[in-house]
């Protein structure tokens, strides 16, 4: 028992530290579980996520993919008492370097706010 507890704490201490963002002036580097590189011309938005009391940042693309970051975090057994100034530059580094040709794409419409129309069902959530 003291072994596991001993892995657990282990795990928990060296983990963490392998999950973030790197900022860099062409692109945002993610370290999840796998790293990705996003140029920040193709970054439509970044918004926080609330889940079970745990807020986390998400990436949200022009190609429509959404990047949750594994950190910076904060919850309730882990508050992070710096999360809004790590947002607040995750944001000032994309608003910065997203380039002079970057434009918004329009969201596609909520499913529930979409009237129907012949061709689609109105039960199904839009593409």
């Amino acid at each position: 028992m003291v072994a596991f507890w001993a892995v657990l704490l282990l795990l928990g201490s060296v983990l963490p530290s392998r999950f973030g963002i790197t900022l860099t002036p062409s692109a945002a580097v993610v370290h999840n579980v796998r790293r990705r590189t996003i140029p920040w011309a193709d970054i439509q938005a970044i918004q926080v996520q609330s889940t079970a009391g745990t807020k986390s940042i998400v990436l949200h693309e022009a190609n429509g993919r959404s990047t949750e970051l594994r950190a910076p975090t904060t919850g309730f057994l882990s508050w992070d008492r710096h999360f809004n100034e790590k947002l607040h530059t995750i944001e000032t580094w994309w608003h910065t370097h997203r380039g002079p040709d970057w434009t918004p794409i329009t969201p596609p419409p909520a499913w529930w706010n979409t009237p129907p129309t012949p061709e689609r069902n109105p039960f199904t959530p839009p593409r």
